[in-house]
């Protein structure tokens, strides 16, 4: 391997670990909230930190940024701590999706706010979906001991407000984020830290 490739795979691994820490950092802004139900829900600001790995790092290292750091919050919380291998998944496909889109369906004007939204929405829509899924059999069935699907359905539909103004506000805030740091990045000559 050549100095050069070796510069960029040190230089990528370095960004995954900035954005891991990132994403890490952003689970902690959250209002936590009861359902009625039984269990919480939160508004939080990690949506928009796992979008934005996919928009910078692209599908893969976006998935490890947005998984890895939310999984490792899991780790930390008590609360959360045995859905942290869920969290790897339905966190990190954030991060794929907005990756995937940008990259393989946006292949010029990745730098502009309209395609970077739209990746955004389609990983936010994606992530509610999971989320629901994730809410209804585990949450509901498992943790909450739910025989009927009636019950779980009700727990996906308290929990909804919250996950659909999560996905809102990363729709809104990854794309301008997104923008701003590739332009940075590019200013400073760092492009190829980006997917």
């Amino acid at each position: 391997m050549n100095d050069t490739k070796m510069h960029k795979t040190i230089l990528k691994i370095c960004v995954v670990a900035m954005m891991t820490a990132i994403v890490f950092v952003s689970n902690y802004l959250r209002i936590t909230m009861p359902v009625p139900l039984g269990g919480v829900t939160a508004f939080t600001l990690a949506n928009i930190l796992c979008a934005l790995s996919g928009i910078l790092l692209g599908p893969w290292y976006g998935f490890l940024a947005a998984g890895l750091g939310s999984a490792f919050y899991d780790l930390t919380n008590p609360a959360y701590v045995m859905e942290a291998p869920i969290t790897l998944v339905t966190k990190g496909l954030y991060g794929l999706l907005a990756g995937l889109v940008l990259y393989y369906l946006f292949k010029s004007g990745r730098e502009k706010y309209g395609p970077q939204v739209a990746a955004t929405a389609v990983a936010a829509v994606g992530y509610m979906i999971n989320y629901s899924i994730k809410t209804f059999f585990y949450n509901g069935m498992a943790i909450n001991s739910f025989t009927e699907a009636a019950q779980c359905w009700a727990l996906v539909v308290s929990k909804i407000p919250a996950t659909i103004t999560n996905g809102l506000i990363a729709i809104i805030f990854a794309p301008i984020l997104g923008v701003a740091l590739m332009k940075a990045l590019r200013a400073a000559h760092l492009e190829r830290v980006l997917a």
